[in-house]
């Protein structure tokens, strides 16, 4: 990052993009390949200037998914700094608006704005695969989520680093990132309750965190992304302490949640991108007793020291306890991956008592052979692919209104807009691997004998290829 002058910025007014040129004179700024000039006013860049901010810099934004997509190598740096730039957007806006009507002064923007560059400082390495995939595995009932870990970061950083910050802030900031998870302690009519929705939107899911990360994965995976948040940004107004929305965006607003469904079912969880999270998960698995990966998560003052390097942390170390994870990580270099056996869609009628499918469950429903299967040999994931909101369509929960002259705010019903949108807002999908390749005939008929048993039908959209089943390392 480039600064442009090196005189003290603490005591400094927060900026905008529209602010006068002698405060952008005091800022640091910025080109990002999303969004163009960003300016980091002076209270942020002491967060962004310390090793704990910094290390966001080697946490890819999309885990493994470079190992597939080779673009996707942006991290959570990036991410932070744009989020934080459209949440301070955002507010400037409904200042812009009806600031006199609302209250909105620079201390809400100041706290957004922080809220939108900390929210993801609690990431581990390889972002959700660490707090969905990995910690399950070592830590039995484990409740940890990398929003309650960024709040805990927050107060590391400050307490580490004396930053002169306004307590009551403070406290906003860690509620703004908290708002949208089950730690939330944010009451509905709260002061100011629209300012909780920008960072992280617990009410309806619409926040400019989704507004950065949808543009920015599409872009760097090289994908199209037909989503124009800057129409809602520029049409939205607050009503009733609810940020709602024109009324004739409703598609665009579902286009929001389309585009974040079709990066999870061709991105997120493309079969190959899981394979690889299946096997770092095991390699971290196997290497925890040893290096105490988990652990870290205790205290923020080592927590900070653990991003993705920990890879090759595993890959070059000496040590023979860690020689298994050691081997797996060998075999992704080598690109000799879990195998894909197949998958299926859970019937939607089946959806609401679906239970998760394990590797036993595989191994019950294999029929008499020379091969006996066993729960190592198999690795199952389940897949959920929604819009956001599990089974319920997120769009009931958006509120809307018809003109800017309109003093009332109301939902709209989704047969009242197309009868082409969708019914069904929720996809469970289960894969199937083989650890070994060799393994794959197998595990190909133990998987269709399972849906045979369990739906009696072979759910699955088409056979393992018998080529495949035949393959040999």
């Amino acid at each position: 990052m480039g600064a442009y002058c090196n005189e003290d910025l603490s005591s400094l007014p927060v900026f905008s993009a529209g602010a006068p040129s002698n405060e952008l004179r005091f800022s640091k700024h910025v080109y990002d390949n999303v969004h163009g000039n960003i300016y980091l006013d002076p209270l942020c860049l002491k967060f962004i200037d310390t090793e704990q901010f910094q290390r966001l810099r080697e946490l890819k934004q999309l885990g493994v998914t470079n190992m597939v997509y080779p673009g996707a190598v942006h991290s959570r740096f990036e991410h932070s700094l744009g989020v934080y730039w459209l949440a301070g957007e955002t507010v400037q806006r409904l200042k812009s608006f009806q600031g006199m009507e609302l209250g909105i002064d620079n201390h809400d923007l100041q706290t957004v704005r922080l809220a939108g560059l900390l929210h993801d400082i609690g990431h581990g390495p390889f972002s959700h695969m660490f707090e969905r995939e990995f910690l399950p595995k070592v830590i039995s009932g484990c409740r940890w989520s990398h929003e309650s870990m960024s709040v805990n970061m927050i107060d590391h950083i400050v307490d580490t680093h004396h930053i002169d910050i306004d307590a009551q802030m403070l406290k906003r900031v860690k509620d703004m990132i908290l708002a949208s998870t089950e730690f939330s302690q944010l009451k509905s009519n709260a002061e100011k309750r629209f300012l909780y929705d920008i960072v992280a939107n617990g009410r309806n899911g619409i926040d400019v965190d989704k507004f950065d990360y949808l543009v920015r994965d599409s872009r760097a995976c090289g994908l199209g992304c037909n989503f124009q948040f800057q129409r809602l940004t520029e049409t939205m107004r607050v009503m009733d302490n609810e940020i709602c929305y024109r009324a004739k965006e409703y598609r665009n607003v579902h286009k929001l949640f389309a585009t974040r469904a079709d990066l999870y079912r061709t991105v997120y969880t493309h079969p190959k991108v899981k394979a690889i999270e299946l096997m770092i998960v095991d390699a971290m698995v196997k290497a925890n007793d040893f290096l105490g990966i988990s652990s870290f998560i205790s205290d923020p003052s080592e927590y900070w020291k653990l991003d993705d390097t920990i890879l090759k942390t595993i890959e070059i170390a000496p040590d023979p306890e860690l020689a298994e994870a050691k081997e797996l990580i060998l075999r992704v270099r080598r690109r000799q991956l879990y195998q894909f056996c197949n998958e299926y869609a859970v019937p939607k009628e089946n959806i609401d008592h679906f239970k998760a499918v394990t590797a036993q469950d595989i191994i019950c429903s294999q029929k008499h052979t020379s091969l006996t299967l066993k729960e190592d040999d198999i690795a199952v994931t389940n897949v959920k692919i929604d819009l956001a909101r599990g089974r319920e369509n997120p769009l009931e929960c958006i509120n809307f209104f018809e003109d800017y002259d309109s003093a009332e705010k109301f939902g709209i019903p989704e047969d009242r807009v197309s009868h082409l949108l969708p019914t069904t807002y929720q996809d469970m999908i289960v894969r199937v691997y083989a650890k070994k390749p060799e393994l794959v005939e197998a595990v190909s008929e133990a998987f269709e004998n399972f849906q045979m048993r369990t739906y009696g039908v072979k759910t699955q959209v088409h056979a393992t290829p018998e080529k495949k089943k035949r393959r040999v390392m």
